[in-house]
């Protein structure tokens, strides 16, 4: 299923042995930018592969799996535009494989423990060691030893781990309480966001010098680079911030209003928004009010300027208000998923696309790629691969004898 492409990574093969969420999220967004990704799977699967939801045509799960599905849409949406081999890694001649994957190829990427791709003798130096260009991404819980020795290198960790010990679970969440984890997993997509981007500027390095790197993404630094504004605010004042509820620490109004339908994000902290706002609410008078004529007076008098403001809000529907303001104030509705998929600005940008499951199946949908290109499109090629279903073509195209 070898596919021509436009995007502007199509001439960079990376070698993806990550599971789970962090790498593979990391290395989707590379192949919905063109690169050739090469999915290497242990036998039983990545372990984001497990038995599938059932879709409603089937009696049970053995029926989805005759009919061909073996993932579902945890997999599909960040496994897609890759093809997949299987490799034993404990096996001797498959580790000869990927060694052979690697020596034609630009980066492999892993997000294993400490130490496991080095006692299989797959790490990086003995990859560099055949291949001395090769650009070796890792993501790991605390980072690797090879970049800074962390006293908690040897430990496991999960998205919830990174998200708490950064601070962003304590910032996050209705005021007054103890904080709420995100309700996607950001501590797994953010450092396979930056894996990505780390990998390309060593590849970059790389094509300039003859000689790749380790590069490293712990999912602990990643979420601290994220949560930024705690670290921030207590690096210049000793600011211990707290959960911010449904409005900014710092700014005012910037936060979420009650509708008649849901919540609307309005935000209009400069003297400019904030006028408009006053004239669309019909409340002039907040405009030279000594408790809101600037951004600090609302936020010292933020429950007098919050009630002023959801007084407004709550005689409207979400879309109502939006209407009132959309085009001057910034405003946006909070969308459920069934609202995102009957947004105009979704169809318009294809941030939904759809595609056939393996086999007589229904048609599903997963999200499209937010990176978009006027000279080398790019985005959704083809679905997540059956497990093992291109190894053959792989082995042909890296010319490595069948066994």
């Amino acid at each position: 299923m070898t596919t021509t492409t436009s995007g502007p990574l199509a001439d960079i093969t990376i070698i993806d042995c990550a599971m789970a969420l962090a790498g593979p999220f990391g290395t989707a967004l590379l192949a919905d930018m063109g690169a050739n990704i090469i999915k290497v799977e242990p036998p039983h699967g990545d372990n984001s592969r497990p038995v599938p939801p059932i879709p409603p045509d089937y009696a049970n799960v053995r029926d989805a799996h005759s009919a061909g599905i073996d993932y579902g849409g945890y997999f599909a949406s960040i496994n897609r535009n890759k093809r997949s081999i299987v490799l034993d890694l404990k096996q001797a001649s498959d580790r000869e494989i990927l060694m052979q994957l690697c020596e034609r190829a630009d980066a492999v990427v892993e997000n294993m423990r400490v130490g496991v791709m080095d006692k299989l003798g797959v790490g990086y130096e003995a990859i560099a060691a055949r291949h001395p260009q090769i650009v070796y991404g890792a993501i790991r819980g605390f980072g690797d030893p090879r970049t800074g020795e962390s006293p908690y290198s040897e430990w496991p960790a999960f998205d919830i781990v990174a998200q708490s010990m950064s601070g962003h679970v304590s910032i996050t969440g209705p005021e007054e309480e103890l904080g709420y984890p995100s309700g996607v997993s950001i501590g797994d997509i953010y450092p396979g966001t930056l894996m990505a981007l780390g990998v390309l500027a060593a590849i970059h390095d790389a094509r300039a010098t003859g000689v790749g790197q380790f590069v490293d993404v712990a999912m602990y630094d990643a979420m601290l680079a994220l949560t930024e504004t705690l670290v921030a605010n207590y690096g210049f004042e000793k600011k211990q911030l707290t959960p911010r509820g449904r409005h900014h620490p710092n700014l005012m109004p910037f936060g979420l209003f009650p509708t008649t339908d849901g919540l609307i994000a309005i935000a209009a902290p400069g003297n400019e928004h904030w006028e408009l706002l006053c004239r669309a609410m019909d409340r002039q008078d907040l405009m030279t009010d000594e408790r809101t004529k600037n951004t600090f007076l609302r936020r010292k008098n933020q429950t007098y300027v919050e009630a002023q403001i959801s007084a407004w809000t709550s005689r409207y529907s979400k879309q109502e208000v939006a209407a009132l303001l959309g085009g001057e104030v910034p405003c946006g509705p909070v969308n459920t998923a069934e609202e995102i998929f009957n947004d105009p600005h979704v169809r318009a940008r294809e941030m939904i696309t759809e595609f056939q499951l393996p086999g007589d199946n229904p048609k599903v949908s997963i999200v499209g790629s937010p990176i978009k290109y006027t000279k080398t499109p790019s985005g959704f090629r083809h679905r997540a691969p059956k497990l093992n279903e291109h190894a053959e073509e792989i082995r042909n195209e890296f010319d490595i004898s069948q066994r």
